[in-house]
């Protein structure tokens, strides 16, 4: 636990601010909000202290030093225009930080800071207050916006390797998810598993422990059979496993995603404006839904290109015993596991925010044209530019499992 108070002004300083107007895409963001403790794009501490409360581990290893910051909403933020401009090398998202002005009303909005921006430790130090432990939090902060995506396992694991002692109520993943996701680990690597123990006895009955020493972050010596059989030396072990770990979360993810993408697909056109629509608001509608359905089916297209290489190697390994391959793969992956990452974001955000907004059950509406076309368009925007300049044709096998 860490000691010490929070300057109590550092709240109502001058500063950045997100305040509440109906027409700020961002506090209107923000509200939406209170009900959400993580996705791949959000990490909210401040729904996370409420339900936590009493919780003794949660408040005795809290995720950073300074009171002020274990109330605060930390986004996976998409740059946009005069954006890019606040950071010395060209990038494409960043890391938020946001300290509201009331933790249980996020619409009134709060003061924010992104990390590694001109000048961002000036605001930042604003931001926490007086409180001690400052460069901790700054490599907790540096540490989360090395991440490809604020997914709860893989940031839990990634702060775990760091050395950051936090309690595991920080971070979102309900016991029945971490359990299916196990068993989909174990399923995934139980060939590889019976490589590396072939002969050592005892070890038929013990698949299930050694999964879970696996998805561990700590060092376990059940598994120096595995490394032998990956031919990676100690220094690069714990790099190649948190990759390899990386790739099966995602995996994991995406399998579960499907369905939801799917249900996107064929609600995108479904969807009534309860209000009257002009011909101009019409036609931008249709042309952003066009628009967003082409970039999203190739999204998904480069996700499971990514995976397929992934499950090349994979297969190399375990069919034939090829190490070496799966090994330079783990080595030299860090690219395409940040690419991965990225992608596997964006598609979640999409899925998650869409069921949000529409509900199961619920009917297909919004109340009016400009909210509809304002959401579509922070999606095509999230997925960047349109590189193909060929018209869009209704989705096939894109989908397809």
């Amino acid at each position: 636990m860490f000691p010490g108070a929070p300057d109590a002004g550092a709240l109502v300083r001058p500063g950045r601010m997100l305040v509440a107007k109906t027409a700020d895409r961002s506090c209107r963001s923000l509200r939406g909000l209170e009900r959400t403790a993580s996705t791949s794009r959000v990490l909210n501490l401040a729904a996370l202290l409420a339900r936590n409360a009493g919780n003794e581990q949660h408040a005795k290893y809290p995720f950073f030093a300074a009171d002020a910051l274990n109330g605060a909403v930390i986004v996976r933020h998409r740059l946009r225009g005069p954006e890019y401009e606040n950071f010395e090398r060209h990038r494409f998202s960043a890391t938020k930080l946001i300290i509201p002005f009331a933790r249980d009303d996020l619409g009134l909005g709060g003061r924010s800071v992104f990390v590694g921006e001109r000048y961002w430790m000036d605001a930042f130090e604003e931001l926490r207050g007086k409180a001690p432990f400052l460069e901790r939090d700054v490599a907790v902060l540096e540490a989360i916006d090395e991440m490809p995506s604020l997914d709860p396992f893989l940031l839990r694991e990634h702060l775990k390797r760091r050395d950051f002692d936090i309690s595991p109520s920080h971070f979102d993943i309900s016991g029945p998810d971490l359990a299916r996701m196990q068993r989909f680990v174990g399923t995934e690597i139980a060939k590889l598993i019976e490589l590396a123990y072939r002969g050592a006895d005892g070890m038929e009955g013990n698949i299930n422990r050694l999964v879970e020493a696996l998805l561990v972050s700590k060092s376990d010596e059940r598994l120096e059979p595995l490394r032998l059989t990956l031919r990676l030396e100690k220094e690069n072990y714990q790099e190649g496993v948190f990759a390899w770990k990386g790739f099966l979360y995602y995996k994991w993810v995406l399998n579960s995603l499907w369905g939801q993408l799917k249900e996107v697909f064929a609600e995108l056109g479904r969807v009534r404006v309860t209000a009257a629509v002009d011909a101009i608001s019409r036609s931008e509608l249709e042309n952003t839904r066009n628009r967003l359905r082409g970039k999203l089916e190739r999204q998904v297209r480069l996700v499971r290109t990514q995976l397929q290489v992934y499950d090349e190697v994979f297969a190399q390994l375990t069919a034939s015993g090829n190490a070496l391959a799966f090994r330079d793969f783990l080595l030299k992956s860090p690219d395409m596991f940040l690419s991965l990452g990225e992608g596997c974001g964006l598609i979640s955000h999409i899925a998650t925010y869409w069921r949000y907004q529409f509900p199961v059950g619920r009917p297909l509406t919004i109340g009016s044209a400009d909210q509809l076309l304002d959401m579509l368009q922070d999606f095509d925007a999230s997925l960047g530019q349109d590189e193909s300049a060929t018209p869009f044709s209704p989705p096939s096998n894109a989908l397809a499992i």
